[in-house]
């Protein structure tokens, strides 16, 4: 199953609808309205209406707005309500806009017509884009319950658990879209599964998932070690895939976990993030767009940073540095030099208070955290986020876990250069005060919304100004 096809199909439908719901909008327009402003036919009100309108314009701010109404995120698997009220609130949204920006001008004998007018533009341009919609969204559905279609999913364990696990769910009326193509060992337990169907073990998950093409996870081991259990958890989460445990399982959980019921058996999404799909997209964009402005608008700030870096110390003005970010993977992150060369000759040092090792000028740029500037590249790059959990070092991850081992919750989105974590706690000098950290963190990931970004942005630009943490 395709993701970029089935939401290329979903684009071209609403494209099209757009242009057809505008061209039948323009044509009662001109009945209800067009004569009074001086024209005598339909032909002449379309060529001066419907051309760059409905062709260009309209159709491209349609696709925008639906965008950001998060409804191409998941071309699978959509609820038939939340489809309804997606449709309806966008289309109610750009309704009022059109109206208001460019049919508004229309002046009717009576302003009576005004309401005729704007209920026209959202009951034609609703129902053009939601019949398209439902005809795909159903044979979707329809090929999915009557199992044409399936995502490809791997079982975790080979006990009684994945046993009952799989009679329910290929014993359904109606498929959940689960098309197991085996399971994978994890330890000893007793076998209750078609032995045929075991592909290997979990020490060869890479293989396992790269050469089986999987798409969906479930975990399904009949007593798990909970330390054990924590360690598949975290290797898997590299992989950016759906990955659902028997519910059960719940209270070794931190709260970011998501309630589902695959049939007799509930399960719990633990991949997915509380954070509605038009925020995210709305986040993402304003990422991308807020992290231009401040490279463009800090740029005098950079020069004369570079002078006093120069100036003070030898070496390089900028540093990077390789930490973990989403999914585990690591990156670069960038910072302005704010110590001496070789302040690590050994094993990695988390700063401290009058670290010697820190410049003069570094500690200036530390206390106001200047310093990440340098980490609006690494958004524009799409490893970081503006807000979102501190990334740290492999080094640090692995003590990290030791202490924490759901430390692999945070992974699920992109890190932050600021974080709640770190205008609650401020920079960390020990694994200890990491760990407190985190929990602000993954607190934070449990409620993620625009709103509570703009709370910790708003801290982080006070702590900018005073140099001061709350």
């Amino acid at each position: 199953m395709n993701k970029k096809k089935q939401r290329l199909y979903y684009l071209m439908a609403d494209y099209l609808s757009a242009n057809a719901a505008w061209f039948v909008y323009d044509v009662l327009r001109f009945y209800v309205i067009g004569q009074y402003l001086g024209y005598q036919s339909v032909t002449s009100f379309l060529s001066q209406s419907s051309i760059w309108g409905g062709q260009l314009l309209f159709p491209i701010f349609w696709i925008i707005l639906f965008f950001y109404s998060g409804y191409y995120n998941k071309p699978f698997r959509k609820s038939r309500v939340q489809e309804f009220l997606i449709t309806f609130s966008s289309v109610f949204i750009g309704a009022m806009v059109i109206f208001f920006v460019f049919v508004l001008d229309d002046l009717p004998p009576v302003y009576t017509i005004y309401y005729k007018m704007i209920l026209m533009l959202i009951v034609i341009q609703f129902v053009f884009t939601y019949i398209p919609r439902a005809i795909i969204t159903q044979r979707v559905a329809s090929r999915i319950y009557h199992r044409q279609w399936g995502f490809r999913t791997l079982i975790i364990g080979t006990g009684e658990k994945a046993a009952q696990l799989t009679h329910e769910l290929n014993g359904m009326n109606r498929s959940l879209g689960h098309l197991i193509v085996g399971y994978c060992r994890t330890g000893n337990e007793t076998c209750r599964v078609d032995s045929d169907k075991i592909i290997g073990s979990f020490d060869q998950i890479d293989s396992i998932i790269s050469s089986q093409k999987i798409q969906e996870i479930l975990i399904a081991e009949d007593k798990p070690n909970y330390d054990n259990l924590y360690s598949i958890l975290h290797s898997l989460f590299r992989f950016n895939l759906p990955i659902r445990i028997t519910a059960d399982r719940y209270d070794i959980l931190t709260g970011n976990a998501r309630m589902s019921t695959t049939y007799g058996t509930p399960m719990i999404n633990i991949t997915g993030i509380s954070m509605p799909d038009w925020q995210q997209n709305i986040k993402i964009t304003a990422d991308y767009l807020l992290s231009f402005l401040c490279l463009v608008f800090t740029s005098p700030l950079f020069l004369y940073f570079a002078w006093r870096i120069k100036k003070e110390s030898p070496g390089p003005v900028f540093y990077k540095q390789e930490r973990i970010g989403q999914y585990g993977r690591p990156f670069f992150i960038y910072k302005f030099r704010s110590m001496y060369v070789n302040a690590e000759k050994e094993s990695p040092l988390l700063a401290k208070d009058d670290d010697p090792r820190v410049t003069p000028f570094g500690k200036i740029m530390r206390k106001y955290r200047l310093d990440e500037l340098p980490q609006f590249w690494n958004v524009l790059k799409g490893e970081m986020s503006i807000v979102g959990p501190r990334p740290e070092r492999s080094y640090f991850v692995e003590q990290i876990i030791q202490k924490a081992p759901f430390y692999y919750t945070i992974q699920s989105v992109r890190p932050g250069i600021t974080s709640w974590g770190m205008v609650k706690y401020g920079y960390a000098d020990t694994v200890e005060k990491m760990v407190e950290r985190l929990y602000f963190d993954i607190i934070y990931i449990e409620s993620m919304s625009l709103l509570i970004d703009i709370k910790i942005i708003a801290f982080t630009i006070r702590t900018v100004i005073t140099g001061k943490g709350v």
